[in-house]
């Protein structure tokens, strides 16, 4: 069955806008990276499942592909279309959507996870145990720090590897406390801090006022308070009529810091970049074939 995902990965769901801030700009500095880079896309509808492999196929270097795993949907369901896909790229599952993380008591979230990771192990190479983590729309917080702990525990219990994604809001919060840097020090226990595998950031110009942050900054300080984890990008898109140039701008994107891997993964991969003749598709293969 074609399983659609959530429209947005952002908008008025989300906190209402801070007042405009400033735009701070970023230069790209030459580091000698620990890591590969990765790039990745997301892929939030199964459907049309052809097109979306032949499109990540043919890709000049091989991306990394992020299914987003429908609520109250199960495992099963996402078998076939997780091996295929597999099978062209690499791919980070997350388990679920920020935007469905309040419809989950913690025991929902943890045997969700636990189904998961049994139905998908084998053809899932990251999982994403928390979306947008820190965000003001994911319910009660000792709820969301008690699935985000627990589904780490269960995903390191078992040997995989875990990716926890951040939601980046400089001065774009209602409670300060929902501050990406602020919640991360007040919520991820030590254990989380030194053993994820990565810890990435979703961010969209939209939701911010327009700010373009200092990247440089942001994962220096990211890097600092993870020390052991690879850092990029864990989410980003915009729907307005220059993707061509922000997709650029964003897959190009080098920080110098040595445990930087890219990531990027556009929100819209499925609307925007399957089939492979649609315009924004060369944009990206034309980025990959340059990085």
């Amino acid at each position: 069955m074609a399983m659609q995902g959530e429209a947005n990965a952002w908008g008025s769901w989300k906190q209402a806008p801070a007042p405009t801030t400033t735009t701070t700009t970023t230069t790209t500095t030459a580091v000698n990276y620990t890591y590969p880079q990765m790039y990745g896309v997301t892929i939030d509808d199964i459907s049309g499942l052809t097109d979306t492999t032949t499109a990540l196929s043919k890709l000049a270097k091989k991306p990394t592909a992020r299914i987003v795993f429908d609520e109250w949907q199960p495992a099963s369901g996402y078998r076939s279309a997780t091996v295929a896909i597999n099978k062209v790229s690499y791919v980070m599952g997350e388990i679920l959507d920020s935007s469905a993380m309040d419809q989950y008591t913690v025991q929902q979230y943890l045997s969700r996870t636990s189904e998961y990771t049994a139905a998908l192990g084998d053809v899932v190479n990251i999982w994403e145990i928390g979306n947008e983590i820190n965000g003001e729309w994911l319910g009660n917080n000792a709820d969301v720090v008690a699935k985000m702990t627990g589904a780490y525990d269960m995903v390191k219990g078992q040997g995989k590897v875990a990716a926890l994604t951040l939601y980046y809001n400089q001065d774009c919060w209602s409670n300060p406390a929902n501050e990406m840097f602020t919640w991360a020090n007040a919520n991820i226990p030590a254990r989380m801090k030194t053993g994820l595998d990565y810890v990435l950031v979703s961010y969209y110009e939209e939701d911010c006022n327009g700010l373009v942050p200092d990247w440089n900054a942001v994962f220096t300080k990211l890097s600092a308070m993870f020390p052991n984890s690879k850092v990029g990008f864990g989410e980003t898109g915009t729907t307005t009529t220059n993707k061509a140039a922000y997709l650029t701008r964003y897959y190009t994107l080098k920080p110098p810091v040595k445990n930087y891997i890219g990531g990027y993964f556009w929100w819209y991969g499925k609307e925007d970049l399957v089939p492979y003749t649609q315009p924004l598709w060369s944009t990206l293969n034309n980025v990959l074939s340059g990085s």
